[in-house]
């Protein structure tokens, strides 16, 4: 079992990762939120569903980050300059400076938005989940959550 457990992680933790680091802006929190979801999972004792594995992951994290703006009094201020110059680099557009001054309005615009139209958003459009199973993630309805992803482009929108 021990096999499995280590291809679900080489399989999803770059994507858990990624959703993390997109939805609370912190590098190092993003680590931890994914480290975490995946011992979340192991020690769950809930029997995991192939079809649901990706969003029963992003659940979990988006619920280990919510927890960890309720243990902080304060929010972290956000940094663009430091996570908008490391996803830069991770994408490859070092250099381009109007590529990387977008980049970093947009996870700017990101990070204006509220968690639940950000985590939407992200599940849609970053990950390509259909609205059913982001609905299961957030435990919100389909259209909710067809109109949150709209209106979050819409916001992002005006940033160009």
């Amino acid at each position: 079992m021990d096999t499995d457990l280590e291809a679900l992680y080489r399989q999803y933790s770059a994507d858990v990762y990624r959703f993390a680091v997109y939805l609370c802006g912190d590098r190092t929190l993003a680590e931890d939120i994914a480290a975490e979801t995946f011992v979340r999972a192991w020690t769950s004792a809930s029997v995991l569903e192939l079809s649901t594995v990706k969003g029963y992951l992003f659940a979990i994290a988006r619920n280990l980050y919510l927890k960890s703006l309720q243990q902080r009094q304060r929010h972290v201020p956000y940094d663009p300059d430091a996570i908008g110059h490391d996803i830069a680099a991770e994408i490859d557009i070092e250099g381009h400076s109007l590529q990387k001054e977008s980049l970093q309005r947009v996870l700017r615009g990101l990070q204006q938005l509220s968690e639940t139209d950000r985590s939407a958003l992200l599940l849609r459009s970053l990950e390509d989940m259909p609205y059913e199973e982001i609905s299961r993630v957030l435990g919100l309805p389909v259209t909710s959550i067809k109109v949150k992803v709209h209106r979050a482009r819409q916001k992002l929108a005006q940033l160009r």
